[in-house]
């Protein structure tokens, strides 16, 4: 026996969804090993008597509202089982409507949980939708806020690359005019240097001396 939990009316509340497996096989057995027609017909309403059997003790053990949903789950584990209680003339839903409980086999019990999940998750925005609302105005305002100081961080980078780039032209003129010293001739270097001028006037000098 199982219970899923599912969210009450209130908050905290929790409603338990009761959930019965039965394993009606040797019946189940009997109809598939016999080929004989008034074989299988009875081993079929010996199935389907003993789910009525089972529905109703489910219905009286387990459904209890407020504390439990006002239906329940009779799980059936073979699919070739829930094919046949299907198959049965008004069988689920006689057991739906005097016993509040429902067929449901390995496939369906899937699909069924799944779809339980997202309903009270479609409920549950929706009970909550200003809270959603306010989380969505909240992000936009910063988004926002991102966007201004993402263009303030860009105005920033433009800048800076524009002094690179002034940076990088001064630096080139600089090169350039190197590049004219370094081609000067020798001799203009020593005139500029003053160091051909000093060698003449040491020689005049050494021959005065030597006078």
């Amino acid at each position: 026996d199982f219970a899923i939990r599912l969210p009450g009316r209130g908050d905290g509340d929790v409603v338990w969804l009761p959930i019965d497996a039965k394993f009606p096989l040797e019946d189940y057995q009997r109809l598939v090993e016999t080929s004989d027609p008034l074989a299988i017909e009875e081993a079929g309403r010996a199935i389907e008597m003993r789910l009525r059997q089972e529905a109703k003790s489910i219905r009286e053990k387990y459904i209890q509202p407020p504390h439990t949903t006002d239906f329940a789950l009779l799980y059936l584990p073979v699919e070739g089982l829930y094919a046949e209680a299907l198959r049965r003339p008004g069988l689920a839903d006689t057991l739906q409507r005097d016993f509040r409980v429902s067929l449901a086999g390995p496939t369906t019990l899937a699909a069924l949980l799944n779809s339980l999940q997202m309903g009270f998750r479609t409920l549950a925005i929706e009970q909550r939708s200003s809270e959603v609302w306010a989380v969505l105005g909240a992000v936009k305002t910063e988004f926002s806020k991102f966007g201004e100081a993402l263009a303030h961080t860009r105005k920033k980078l433009e800048e800076a690359s524009q002094s690179i780039v002034r940076a990088e032209t001064r630096t080139r003129q600089l090169s350039r005019k190197l590049k004219d010293v370094e081609a000067l001739p020798i001799a203009v270097v020593d005139l500029a240097t003053g160091d051909g001028e000093g060698n003449d006037a040491g020689e005049k000098d050494g021959e005065d001396t030597r006078t």
